[in-house]
């Protein structure tokens, strides 16, 4: 019989069968498709004579080593042919590896991910003569950046795969997607990426820096890695992981260092990760100076106060929206850890964690109020001038509890004496008429109360005292404890009614608002 004439083809990016898959990861590895010519003939071979003569195949040679690069274990998985459906039983196309890009796929808390070896970018040549690679380019990115990057692929919901490329060029797997986020001039693996970067301690990482796993015996046994966003509390027990993973690029809380192999996993820093200048915040207004117009030349210039340098960008105030019922993020867990630091350990039962919660509130405004601040500015919300005072250690620290106060020893009643008789008043005289007592304003609970999402009884309170005064026309039924849209309409219709306009009108109640509101009717508000 005629042995047949066996040509290379290019795999078809969304081909399923296994000779494209085994072309996929070959280019992946960034070897060449005829480097697995003789074990391709040998395979095919041996299935056709399978088919024609029917008989069981034997091995004619030794199976080929693993690939330890790449993970992958060539033609040496191939457990029979059966019938005529050709080779289909080719290992390291695992199940796992053919579902990935099925979406709806479930999400797994520990994948079992397989990696393409180093390669160009996809439609790119690796850097160097003829194709060579050259040594480690390492471009300059910040961890603002890094992040960015990596936030891209999970708002797209990347699918995983090892052998398909994004459009950006890069692999689409777990270092895949580190080399991406790190902005690297090539496709790197699990076992080339450490090169790129300098090992650390846990304690010391910050977003941008990676976890790595490398079982060099075998890299889809467990290797991975992820990058990290930030710790989600001050325990350092768990972190905001990225990775590419099955079924597709994801954040999420993560256990340090990882949900299984955890031990395995080294922290690395990024060799070109740079500190970025940031614009600095506005300065706390100050009543300005009006500078004195010099009578001769001859009179001295007054010097420019100097600048205070801006905050890093890591200490920047992150933005009012991520604080206050509901949040929940990195930034609410460092904002406990900075009040504990500042005397306000008392507020919370357990370490602060992302979620917001009363004691968040409660421990920032005591430090507000510890600055001599309030009314709205001691609300338990922290703005700008909040954030700034504790990132950079200024500012007064929360006070300790004052102790329970003995309550006053309540002295004997003194029997009155015995009134002197005297005479009689007539009955006709009128009785001395009472000042009435003017019904004192309920103190404001804080701006925080009045929010969607918010359950409290100061919520009815300020719908019944808004029907009270004629401002409730927009209930369609009687004002409860959860905060609605009825009530911000309401209370904007009060507020209008004071003249007020744009954000002072904006139907969510201040310390003004909740005063004007409640004052006695008569009593100019």
């Amino acid at each position: 019989m005629a042995v047949p004439v066996f040509e290379e083809y290019e795999p078809a990016p969304d081909c399923d069968c296994p000779g494209c898959v085994l072309q996929r990861r070959a280019l992946a590895a960034g070897e060449h498709p005829a480097a697995h010519g003789c074990r391709r003939a040998l395979v095919l071979v041996t299935a056709a004579g399978v088919v024609l003569g029917g008989g069981v195949a034997q091995p004619a040679a030794a199976e080929p080593a693993a690939d330890t690069r790449t993970g992958s274990s060539g033609i040496s998985g191939v457990s029979g042919v059966s019938g005529v459906s050709g080779v289909s039983g080719v290992s390291g196309t695992s199940a796992a590896g053919r579902t990935a890009d099925v979406p709806g796929a479930a999400v797994s808390a520990e994948p079992d991910n397989e990696q393409g070896g180093r390669g160009a970018l996809h439609g790119r040549p690796l850097p160097g003569p003829s194709g060579k690679p050259a040594a480690p380019v390492v471009p300059e990115i910040t961890r603002a950046e890094i992040i960015r990057r990596a936030k891209l692929w999970v708002e797209a919901e990347v699918p995983y795969s090892m052998s398909k490329y994004w459009t950006d060029g890069y692999r689409q797997d777990c270092s895949g997607y580190v080399s991406m986020a790190w902005g690297l001039a090539t496709n790197e693996w699990t076992g080339s990426l450490a090169q790129f970067a300098t090992e650390i301690k846990r304690e010391e990482l910050q977003p941008g820096d990676i976890l790595l796993f490398h079982n060099p015996a075998n890299p889809t046994k467990g290797s991975h890695v992820t990058l990290f966003g930030g710790w989600t509390d001050y325990t350092h027990e768990s972190y905001t992981a990225y990775e590419q993973t099955k079924p597709a690029a994801r954040r999420q809380t993560t256990p340090m260092a990882y949900w299984n192999n955890s031990d395995k996993y080294l922290a690395y820093r990024y060799k070109g990760v740079i500190v970025a200048d940031t614009p600095a915040e506005p300065a706390e207004p100050v009543t300005p100076t009006i500078p004195t117009i010099p009578t001769t030349p001859t009179a001295p210039v007054t010097p420019v106060t100097p600048v205070t340098p801006a905050p890093p960008a890591a200490d920047a105030f992150p933005g009012a929206r991520f604080f206050g019922p509901g949040a929940n993020n990195e930034h609410v867990a460092r904002l406990g850890k900075m009040l504990i630091e500042r005397g306000g350990k008392r507020f919370y039962l357990k370490g602060p964690g992302p979620s917001w919660s009363e004691a968040d509130r409660k421990a920032t405004q005591a430090f507000q109020l510890a600055q001599g601040w309030s009314g709205a500015e001691a609300d338990g919300l922290p703005g700008a001038h909040t954030w700034r005072l504790l990132v950079t250690g200024k500012g007064k620290n929360i006070p300790a509890a004052a102790p329970a106060a003995t309550p006053p020893v309540k002295p004997a009643p003194v029997k009155p004496a015995a009134a002197k008789p005297g005479p009689a008043k007539p009955a006709h005289a009128p009785a001395a008429a009472k000042t009435p007592a003017v019904p004192a304003v309920p103190p404001f609970p804080g701006i925080g109360v009045f929010r969607p999402g918010v359950s409290s009884p100061d919520i009815t309170r300020l719908g019944a005292q808004l029907v009270k005064r004629g401002f409730g026309r927009h209930y369609t039924k009687g004002p409860g404890p959860a905060w609605s849209e009825a009530d911000r309409r309401n209370v904007e219709a009060f507020q209008l009614a004071q003249g007020w306009r744009g954000a002072a009108a904006d139907g969510y109640p201040g310390p003004e608002t909740w005063r004007r509101l409640f004052a006695p009717a008569g009593v100019r508000a």
